[in-house]
Parts: C-alpha cells; sequence; structure tokens
C-alpha cells in the first residue's frame, strides 16, 4: 500500500532542495501552439535537435497494438503534440526533450520489457504506462530505481502505489464516487440498475464505491448484476432484470467493446433508458460494426470534450485533426496534460539533464505537490503526495454521434 511516510518524506525534501534548486513557477498552462511535426511510433525515438542545455530523455509506455490499442494510440499521439510544443517553444529549463513510446499491447510481461528497453535507452522520466494493470507491473521497477512515473490514464487504485507514482486521470473508486455525485445532483434518475465486470479490476472498483455513494445520492439500486471476462457477450439476463427493476437509469462502469454489446442487445429486447458509464466507454464510437445511433443519448464521466470552446481545447482539437485526421479522445488529452505536468515540475524543481534519473524522481515527487497547470482535463489541476489528482469531474453526452459536453 502507499507508504505512510510519503508526506513526510516530501516535506523533508522540499526543505533540503530549497537551498539548492531553483523554482521557475509553480503555474504552468499548455500552449495552445502547434510545432513542427515529430516522429512518434511504438519503439522509436522522437529525438529534438539538441539545444544548449542538453535534452531530457522522457519515456513512454501503451498499447500501440492489440485489443486495447485505441487507448495506447491516443496516449502516445497526445505525448507526442505536446512534445512537439515544448521543443518549440524553448524545452524545458532550455533543454529539449528526447521521447520514446514502447508497445506494451495490454501486457504485463511486455510493459516490464518495455521498461527496461527504456532504461537502457537512457529514459530519466517515464510517462505510463497507459492501462492499469502494465502501470502497476511497471511501477514495481519504477519505484525499485526511483524512477518519476506519471501514467495519463492508469486508472486502478495500485497505479499509485508507491511515492515515485503519479496520475493524470481520476482513480477507479474516484470515478465512481463521483458518478453517484454527478447522477444525483444533476437529478437524473433515482432508480439505478447496474452491470459490470466483478472480473476486471477497473469495473469492480468504480461499481463498489459507486453502490456505497448511491445512498448519500438519495439513489436506489434497484438491479445490480455482474459478468466475467468468461461470459461477456450475452447480456439478456442482465438487461432483463434491469428493465423488469423498473431501473430509469443503466449504469455501465465497463468497457466500450462491452458496452457496445448491451446497447445493441437492450435495443433488440425493446428495452429503453438511459446508459450512464465511464472513462471506459471513450471509444464507443469507434467500435466496428456497431450501429453509432444505439449510442445516443450515452452519457459518460469523461474529464474531456472535443467540443468544448475553451481556447486550449479548440487549438489542441485542430492540432490534433491536422496531425491524426481524426477527433481526439480524453486518452489523447490525458498524455497531452502529462507531459506538460512534468513540464511545469521540471521547471518548479529545477532539474538539469545531467541529472540522473533517482535524483530527477526525487525532485519531482516534491515539485508536483507545488504545481498548478490549467489542462484540457481539469483547470487549476493539483497532485497531493499520495499521487492523486485534484480537479473537478466533467460528463458528456453522444448525441448525434458526437461526444457533447454537459
Amino acid at each position: 500500500m502507499k507508504k505512510s511516510m510519503k508526506k513526510l518524506l516530501s516535506l523533508g525534501m522540499a526543505v533540503a532542495m530549497a537551498a539548492s534548486l531553483t523554482a521557475c513557477g509553480g503555474n504552468a498552462s499548455p500552449s495552445g501552439t502547434t510545432a513542427a511535426e515529430t516522429k512518434a511510433a511504438s519503439g522509436e525515438s522522437t529525438a529534438a535537435p539538441e539545444a544548449s542545455g542538453g535534452s531530457f530523455k522522457i519515456g513512454g509506455i501503451g498499447p500501440v497494438t492489440g485489443g486495447a490499442a485505441i487507448y495506447g494510440q491516443a496516449v502516445m499521439n497526445g505525448i507526442d503534440l505536446a512534445v512537439s510544443e515544448i521543443n518549440a517553444n524553448g524545452g524545458i529549463n532550455g533543454a529539449q526533450i528526447e521521447y520514446n513510446f514502447q508497445d506494451d499491447e495490454h501486457d504485463t510481461e511486455k510493459a516490464v520489457n518495455a521498461y527496461n528497453t527504456l532504461k537502457d535507452w537512457g529514459m530519466q522520466m517515464l510517462v505510463g504506462a497507459v492501462t492499469s494493470a502494465p502501470t502497476i507491473a511497471v511501477g514495481a521497477e519504477s519505484s525499485n530505481d526511483n524512477m518519476f512515473q506519471l501514467t495519463p490514464s492508469g486508472s486502478a487504485a495500485d497505479c499509485t502505489k508507491f511515492e515515485n507514482q503519479f496520475r493524470v486521470c481520476f482513480s477507479d473508486p474516484n470515478q465512481g464516487v463521483a458518478s453517484a455525485q454527478y447522477i444525483g445532483e444533476n437529478k437524473l434518475a433515482t432508480k439505478i440498475a447496474i452491470i459490470y465486470d466483478s472480473s476486471d479490476v477497473y469495473s469492480s472498483g468504480i461499481h463498489d464505491k459507486f453502490v456505497s455513494e448511491a445512498g448519500n445520492q438519495g439513489l436506489e439500486i434497484v438491479s445490480d448484476e455482474a459478468f466475467t471476462a468468461d461470459n461477456n457477450t450475452n447480456f439478456s439476463v442482465q438487461l432483463q432484470k434491469a428493465q423488469d427493476s423498473g431501473a430509469e437509469l443503466v449504469f455501465l462502469p465497463i468497457y466500450y467493446s462491452q458496452a457496445a454489446l448491451i446497447l445493441a442487445q437492450a435495443d433488440q429486447m425493446g428495452f429503453e433508458t438511459q446508459f450512464f458509464g465511464c472513462d471506459g466507454l471513450d471509444g464507443l464510437l469507434t467500435v466496428e460494426n456497431f450501429d453509432t445511433a444505439l449510442a445516443e443519448n450515452v452519457m459518460l464521466l469523461t474529464p474531456f470534450a472535443a467540443d468544448a470552446e475553451d481556447e486550449l481545447t479548440k487549438k489542441f482539437v485542430e492540432a490534433y485533426k491536422a496531425k491524426h485526421n481524426e477527433t481526439p479522445n480524453q486518452f489523447a488529452a490525458d498524455g497531452y496534460d502529462a507531459v506538460y505536468a512534468v513540464k511545469a515540475a521540471a521547471e518548479k524543481a529545477g532539474i538539469t539533464p545531467d541529472m540522473d534519473a533517482s535524483a530527477i524522481c526525487d525532485a519531482l515527487k516534491t515539485a508536483m505537490t507545488e504545481i498548478t497547470i490549467n489542462g484540457l482535463t481539469g483547470e487549476n489541476m493539483k497532485w497531493t503526495a499520495d499521487g492523486e489528482p485534484e480537479k473537478a469531474p466533467k460528463a458528456v453526452k453522444i448525441v448525434n454521434g458526437v461526444y457533447t459536453a454537459m
């Protein structure tokens, strides 16, 4: 579990660094300016021209191929765009960023192999992994090495188990609580059915906290049905129980592939209700052979809406579309914000490229608790010493085939 000494160590480090590290400001806002192209492909380094101040080596890990590739590709692209912008605007403390992203195929063993490959390359900071199980597996290694690790989207509780680990996204438990609060506070429904994957740490973690918070929000759980990885294609029993219970809303703390099947099967049986999910539903509109009309009015808790009207989001979406010919999802935004968080913390700590990874980690562990960034996934984002972000949750609804801010 998270070591109880973390806050004491962070305070001690802050005192120790005060005399030796130069703070370059504790508030950073990502630039919306698109930079020159960089080369970002799995297993290849994206190296900018070396500045007079040297260069920092930042590694990334995630699924670029396989069933979870939609997440890893988006994070990789978001990181790449942020690196391009930062390098074009002078880098970090005058030093450029070299960026190397490795494919883990959403496999824990391959994620550890990718981590070791990046270490051999000379990685000084890690932005990754993307999915929870690889993030946890890599965390055991990065902790031993005292390597700074910031996951954009690893949401399981243990993704911030060690003192060197931080995250951009909400944790699974936080998503469960926030979902119940959002449904209750916005009076979306009072009778709730739940369909979740009891064999998956992501799904069950959200489910448990949602159930515990539901009563506080005046929500009645009228049907609570599970499935497992061995039985995740036929949801007729779960849907029938939800329908018979009189549920006004079905909560789906699951991934988009199963959600697509549930929506199709609900339509076939004539079950019309509201559906509400979390960040795992992002990707629903890209499922092959799925009738996206069935996703109309589906709601999901997510920190990013591509149609938001703030300048940062508009510039990010424009730049992302120009480079990748598609609309970015929240995972791309998570990756983008992660790099800017690293930049803000690095500048706050005054680190330099000639420092080794362990010294950089010690500096960043304190600096992360002292910065505030205005990012795509949250305004005035801060981090606790336990590695958790502090920001307000948002929700989107699918309207006419696009995610629309609620």
